[in-house]
């Protein structure tokens, strides 16, 4: 396999995984690699099932065969994810707490850490679900943007730290 055929792979991968990410509701931080790898599963498990379904050479023989593999595949890793969720960072699929900001995961402490750098509380960032409001209130964030402010101005934050963490509050 070539430079292009490896390139393919992780942009595929990377955009299953992602489309699953997008899937499952809820905060689910995870590095790239991971997003790849569980797309590329995801896209193993969903070829293998289009495969038992359309045959060898029926997966592309139409644009609907096409389009209910990929389909799939993504659903296939949307269930990693799960998966993910459940037993790695030991978060339910749904309720109050899939909302939460995990505890646990590949990358998750050293994330926390650098939020908590940065001045953000990540245990009280929310996404919407379940009926509470999205985000935290704008007081709220109101608060959280005077502090990044100061503590850029103290010099305890670069101007691209101070950006980064203004862009993660507008997120949450």
């Amino acid at each position: 396999m070539g430079l292009g055929g490896i390139l393919a792979a992780v942009l595929s991968g990377f955009l299953i995984g992602g489309a699953a990410r997008w899937v499952v509701p809820g905060p689910d931080p995870m590095p790239f690699w991971l997003t790849v790898l569980i797309g590329l599963a995801g896209s193993v498990v969903g070829g293998a099932i289009g495969i038992a379904l359309y045959g060898t050479g029926g997966i592309t023989s139409t644009r609907g065969h096409v389009f209910v593999t990929v389909m799939i595949e993504i659903l296939a890793a949307a269930g990693l994810v799960a998966l993910y969720r459940r037993f790695v960072q030991r978060r339910p699929l749904a309720g109050p707490e899939a909302y939460r900001f995990p505890q646990r995961g590949v990358g998750i402490a050293r994330l926390r850490a650098r939020f908590k750098q940065l001045g953000i509380d990540p245990d009280k960032l929310q996404t919407p679900g379940a009926g509470k409001p999205a985000g935290p209130p704008a007081a709220e964030v109101e608060r959280e943007l005077e502090k990044l402010q100061e503590r850029r101005e103290r010099g305890e934050l670069t101007d691209e730290e101070y950006q980064e963490a203004r862009e993660r509050l507008r997120r949450f």
